[in-house]
């Protein structure tokens, strides 16, 4: 399977849940991004484990690179999809600098000097 990667900002940090299994004790988090495209999308990932740590000190408003799994499971004839996250970067600064063909056109001063 293709590597899965996306950036965007955090917008909540789910409670840690946890539980019992056949396996042994077990603790998820999960947080929601949403992207900076032209139509944003937020999406719900689940960390375990190791990254948890990470998970614990994320705060609305991050910006994250999530490296992630994409898994789908049946049950009683339904699919369910799970975003694994299995790798996480915590941006410095507040937000991505833009392409230079997706920056908004800056007006100039009221007063200045048309060029037309």
């Amino acid at each position: 399977m293709a590597n899965l990667e996306i950036e965007g900002k955090v917008v909540k940090v789910l409670p840690i849940v946890s539980g019992e299994s056949g396996n042994g004790a077990w603790e998820k988090q999960d947080f929601v991004i949403e992207t900076e495209d032209q139509y944003p999308k937020k999406v719900c990932f689940s960390a375990w484990k190791k990254l948890l740590e990470m998970t614990k000190r994320l705060k609305e408003g991050d910006y994250v690179k999530v490296f992630f799994n994409a898994e789908s499971r049946e049950y009683n004839e339904r699919y369910f999809t799970n975003l694994t996250a299995w790798k996480l970067e915590i941006k410095t600064g507040t937000q991505q600098s833009q392409p230079e063909h997706e920056k908004p056109m800056e007006l100039p001063a009221e007063g200045a000097d048309l060029p037309f």
